[in-house]
């Protein structure tokens, strides 16, 4: 999903596979464009094809539909560059794509950006197990990006918080939701009770991902390969990189996950991480109502609204199981 300030960008028409395969022989003097195929990593924000060159070779090519996604496209360059250093030391053992090169969209359009492609598949969550293998190579993954050094999000200029100023920031999202009159009651509470829980936000941030789930970890040979769209990187909570899992995925393959992640973690001492990430993963359903009250999507603020509802729903039946 798009972040909320998105809408308000004027949304262009979509560039057609051929002509972004023309810019990337303009961005990377040499490339000889064999074939090209829209890639469906395509979205409302960005136009994406795979790019093959005479030897086989396959490029990305990722082009903005709207300024404030060139904004992020250009922010993101430099981190990944940072990441393949990362990558080259040891830090990470996965692969990130690398930029090689851009075309200019034209006055005010940005630019388009080709990338070295990662190989592999999308991770499909419904057929990870618990026990080591993938689910244990996710959790190793995912430990790698929250040990790296803050300083490589610093020397971008990427956003950094400390645990009590994203508390207050999810607390600013609740209050916004509220105002809407779109929360079930008990949800709210349930939410407000979490964030003022001081013990649950006495945790040392971490660079986080920012937008992780199964569409950015691409596998190879039953391991993660490589991680992808790193433009919502940030210094912040990193149960927030958890919270797709705890949303979709089974019991005890969260169990396995986790392990795995605490393994690799050099000193954590969060007892409130899958708290916390539970607590994302349900927030999560409250901004995509508010992207649609941003955006005045009447389908948006409905499904929103039905899926809150049944999260309310679930919630107090569980609750009155325990009881």
């Amino acid at each position: 999903m798009a972040p909320w300030w998105f809408w308000f960008y004027r949304e262009s028409v979509p560039r057609s596979p051929l002509a972004l395969a023309a810019l990337a022989s303009v961005a990377v003097p040499g490339l000889d464009v064999y074939d090209v195929l829209r890639s469906p990593n395509t979205d409302t924000d960005f136009d994406v094809v795979v790019v093959k060159d005479s030897t086989g070779k396959r490029w990305i090519v990722r082009a903005p539909r709207r300024a404030a996604a060139g904004a992020a496209l250009e922010a993101e360059q430099g981190l990944l560059l940072a990441l393949g250093r990362a990558r080259e030391t040891g830090l990470i053992d996965f692969d990130v794509p690398q930029p090689v090169g851009a075309a200019s969209l034209g006055r005010d359009e940005g630019r388009a950006i080709v990338y070295t492609e990662v190989r592999g598949a999308p991770l499909v969550l419904a057929g990870l197990r618990a026990g080591p293998g993938l689910a244990a190579s996710v959790g190793a993954a995912l430990a790698q990006v929250h040990e790296l050094p803050i300083s490589l999000i610093d020397d971008q200029g990427l956003p950094t918080y400390t645990a009590e100023e994203y508390r207050e920031r999810r607390l600013a999202e609740l209050d916004a939701g509220i105002q809407t009159g779109k929360v079930p009651p008990r949800l709210a509470d349930r939410w407000e009770r979490q964030l003022e829980n001081i013990s649950w936000w006495r945790f040392d941030p971490t660079v986080v991902h920012g937008d992780m789930g199964e569409h950015q970890i691409v596998v190879a040979d039953a391991l993660v390969a490589g991680i992808m769209d790193w433009m919502d990187a940030r210094v912040a909570d990193p149960a927030d990189d958890l919270a797709w899992l705890v949303a979709a995925a089974p019991t005890d393959v969260v169990d396995s996950i986790v392990e795995a992640y605490t393994v690799r973690r050099r000193e954590l001492r969060d007892p409130h991480l899958m708290d916390r990430a539970r607590l994302a993963s349900e927030l999560a359903l409250l901004r995509w109502l508010m992207y649609g009250v941003r955006t005045e999507s009447q389908d948006i603020i409905a499904d929103g609204e039905g899926m809150l509802l049944d999260l309310d729903t679930l919630l107090a039946d569980s609750e009155g199981e325990r009881a």
